[in-house]
């Protein structure tokens, strides 16, 4: 059985350190998994119930939902915006949750890597995001914790795949979860 985990990150900025991340989320992925990386949520409305209906025509929402349907866990990148979660990653969230109960994320495995250029790592928004993705119905890896601090110093302008510390963490994230996701699957 193929593993297929949608790794959606936080930050749409092209050459973030959280992508770069996804990034090598998914040069790590173990034999017999993937992970794709998501583009497109700079393309969701904002969440609105009065969107929300049965036959509306909103293609980048059924774009999300269908990655998150045919996705087989969940891997959150997320930057820090003031002591938070970024708007963007919380509303593939709020979409992915609906309908209430019966949304793409639930009972998917999630795990979250969180980075930031200060010392934290981004730990509230890294907090926030298991919190948010947890009430959504996805079962977040609870032992599995990445907060990267300081990427200005640690990375440089290098790309983290050249920093062999956060290479091994990326991986071992990653292998966690794509185990996680096996055991759930063989319950």
């Amino acid at each position: 059985m193929s593993t297929n985990v949608l790794a959606l990150v936080g930050s749409l900025r092209a050459a973030s350190v959280n992508r770069q991340l996804a990034e090598l989320a998914a040069a790590s992925a173990p034999e017999g998994a993937e992970v794709t990386v998501y583009e497109g949520l700079a393309d969701l409305p904002f969440y609105n119930e009065d969107l929300d209906v049965e036959g509306a025509d909103l293609p980048a929402v059924r774009a999300l939902r269908a990655a998150g349907a045919e996705a087989d866990a969940l891997l959150l990148l997320t930057p820090e915006y003031n002591g938070t979660i970024p708007a963007v990653l919380k509303n593939a969230i709020d979409w992915l949750s609906r309908p209430y109960g019966a949304g793409a994320v639930k009972d998917k495995p999630v795990a979250v890597i969180s980075a930031s250029p200060s010392q934290n790592g981004a730990v509230w928004a890294h907090e926030d995001t298991r919190k948010a993705v947890r009430i959504a119905g996805g079962r977040v890896l609870e032992d599995v914790t990445l907060s990267i601090g300081g990427t200005i110093g640690k990375f440089g302008d290098q790309h983290p795949r050249e920093n062999a510390e956060t290479v091994s963490e990326v991986a071992e994230v990653v292998r966690t979860l794509v185990d996680a996701t096996k055991e759930l699957a063989s319950v």
